[in-house]
């Protein structure tokens, strides 16, 4: 399936293989209780660090402030640690972001010198915002990286998340080499320290890099973004590229049916990255996707866990009460907004689908780089509802099923034109 050209990666490829998650799933009900509650996170986020243009302190008391539990910082190829200083007005926030620093924070906490007649910044690290703003059991920062790699001319970003150690692109020998290779390089850290690590693929649309084709046979990665806020990721794709939705299908179903690898989950993030130009706005913005997790605790073991279990549902603005399935049904209970109405789609892919697929493009330089045409019997929608309650009866012949919740209210600050506000239930084989 694939070609590792060391034993190191070879070995960690063995093991990725024989560690994959069993298949199927027990019934299952999501939904707040004495014990549990839900988690509302963003996992990729980028400041001053790398390519933001905010502090990190002034990033994380703006998700504290708009009702989220968690955040990931994810800057490229760095973690917010060790002494780093920027020009206080050369830099991506300039003057308006150090001038909102200094009124959001006292003078003590604002750490300047002046060199070469030029005032200087000292980035807080990761340790310091933790101090300052976490609070436990109601808004928990979790470091992580953005693994930013790159095959000839093709980008392949990864996160990693909650990882205390620089993870740094180790490159490969093709895509599907390169994104390998990375990934064991994450799950052998985690191995080898007993951090509960998590990474998944970034914005397969960005460049139109990953293909449906690559990614389904990614060993030891069980997630990618479904939804990312930034407008340069083409989540909706183009004529000649399928969504980020449509490569869900595609990949799911050659995963259980064909290669015997589990199932992908799907993210929504906000990869944000402008945080000073008011909304809406054509940039990369925070507050457009995230995660809402089921777990116990607040804590970054207990949520990844949660994530690797499924037990978790993607969103750009609707709120759901449960998810519950068992070996007869699924059904979806919407935390409904006064005024809106839903439409629910089970979608899923048939044993006995036609396996066939086609090339989308004539030109031989595009084969292998696009993910091909295949039969509208993946992913298709088996049911549509419409209510704040829908219910799916499984006929029994279903390789998996997911369900797309979509609001009438359209999405306040979009990352493309025309999307309403959804929410992603991930996919269940029964």
């Amino acid at each position: 399936m694939i070609q590792l050209t060391n034993l190191f990666f070879f070995s960690i490829y063995l093991f990725l293989l024989s560690a994959t998650p069993a298949r199927g799933t027990d019934p299952v009900r999501l939904q707040a209780d004495d014990a549990r509650r839900w988690y509302r996170g963003n996992m990729h986020t980028h400041s001053l660090w790398s390519d933001g243009d905010d502090y990190p302190e002034m990033i994380a008391r703006w998700y504290h402030d708009h009702e989220y539990q968690f955040l990931v910082f994810t800057d490229h190829n760095v973690l917010l640690q060790g002494e780093r200083w920027i020009d206080a007005e050369k830099n991506k926030g300039g003057t308006k972001a150090f001038e909102k620093l200094r009124a959001a924070f006292p003078d003590n906490w604002v750490e300047t010198r002046t060199t070469e007649d030029r005032l200087q910044i000292r980035l807080k690290t990761f340790d310091e915002v933790f101090q300052c703003l976490a609070v436990p059991r109601e808004f928990l920062l979790i470091q992580g990286e953005e693994i930013s790699d790159r095959f000839e001319n093709t980008p392949i970003h990864l996160n990693a998340i909650h990882t205390g150690q620089l993870l740094p692109p180790v490159g490969g020998e093709s895509i599907l080499d390169t994104i390998q290779r990375n990934v064991g390089a994450a799950v052998s850290y985690r191995e080898r320290t007993g951090s509960a690590t998590l990474v998944h693929l970034n914005h397969p649309n960005f460049y139109y890099a990953i293909t449906a084709e690559t990614l389904m046979h990614v060993v030891g990665e069980n997630f990618f973004e479904i939804y990312n806020g930034h407008p340069a990721v083409h989540n909706k794709g183009d004529n000649l590229h399928p969504s980020t939705d449509r490569m869900w299908d595609i990949i799911n179903t050659w995963r259980l049916a064909r290669l015997d690898l589990p199932m992908m989950y799907g993210l929504a993030t906000d990869d944000g990255h402008n945080y000073h130009q008011p909304g809406p706005a054509r940039v990369a913005q925070p507050g457009r996707g995230w995660v809402m997790v089921l777990s116990e605790t607040l804590t970054p073991e207990a949520l990844v866990e949660s994530l690797e279990l499924g037990r978790f549902y993607a969103s750009s603005g609707v709120t759901l009460k449960s998810i519950a399935a068992d070996s007869l049904s699924m059904t979806i209970e919407i935390d409904a907004a006064d005024g809106v109405t839903y439409i629910t789609d089970f979608i899923g892919t048939r044993f006995g689908f036609d396996d066939s697929s086609t090339p989308r493009s004539d030109d031989t330089n595009q084969v292998g780089r696009v993910t091909r045409r295949y039969s509208s019997d993946l992913g298709r929608i088996l049911k549509s509802v419409t209510g704040t309650t829908a219910t799916y009866e499984f006929t029994g012949d279903e390789i998996y099923l997911r369900a797309l919740v979509t609001s009438s209210h359209q999405h306040p600050n979009t990352a493309e034109p025309g999307e309403f506000e959804r929410a992603w239930v991930q996919p269940i084989q029964l």
